[in-house]
């Protein structure tokens, strides 16, 4: 299925289901873990992002396929944070690139931010592919940064992208 109109929008209630099939996937479950244990609990957190995160939902043609996240947004030193969570039935069209630039473009353009960044483990290399193919430069490798779905702390490529890198 090739992209049709990839964009961002509010999360809204009506994504619910589909939410909640994001949740019970073994590779967010792995990778990136959602808070709370179901879709409603998960929105009512989200219904509480402050200044210093943001989520939307990212959707083609209006239709929800993943969601997408800034955090730790620090306007004094303009830098953020992003994380990103792509449906399985959707990955491998684009999905998650086509998102990552939209956010990227708004934390530059929007927000003024100077600096973006992603972690992610190595051994989640699809995530990998959608930082480089963003435009998102591999700065390095942080050892044993996280500890991730199954419990174990997992190195981590860091990569970043400033708004000189346009």
């Amino acid at each position: 299925m090739a992209l049709v109109d990839i964009g961002l929008r509010e999360v809204v209630a009506g994504d619910g289901e589909a939410i909640q099939r994001l949740m019970d996937d073994p590779d967010v479950r792995q990778w990136n873990p959602m808070r709370g244990a179901t879709a409603r609990e998960w929105l009512e957190l989200r219904s509480q992002d402050d200044a210093a995160s943001r989520t939307w939902a990212i959707a083609d043609a209006g239709r929800f396929v993943g969601t997408i996240s800034l955090t730790d947004i620090d306007l004094r030193h303009r830098t953020a944070d992003v994380g990103y969570r792509v449906l399985a039935t959707e990955r491998g069209r684009g999905v998650g690139t086509a998102a990552l630039g939209l956010v990227t473009a708004h934390a530059f353009d929007v927000l003024g931010l100077r600096r973006v960044q992603l972690y992610h483990a190595l051994a989640n290399p699809g995530s990998c592919r959608v930082a480089e193919r963003s435009g998102f430069a591999l700065e390095g490798t942080v050892r044993q940064a996280y500890v991730y779905g199954d419990g174990r702390p997992y190195d981590e490529h860091l990569h970043a992208r400033l708004v000189t890198d346009r």
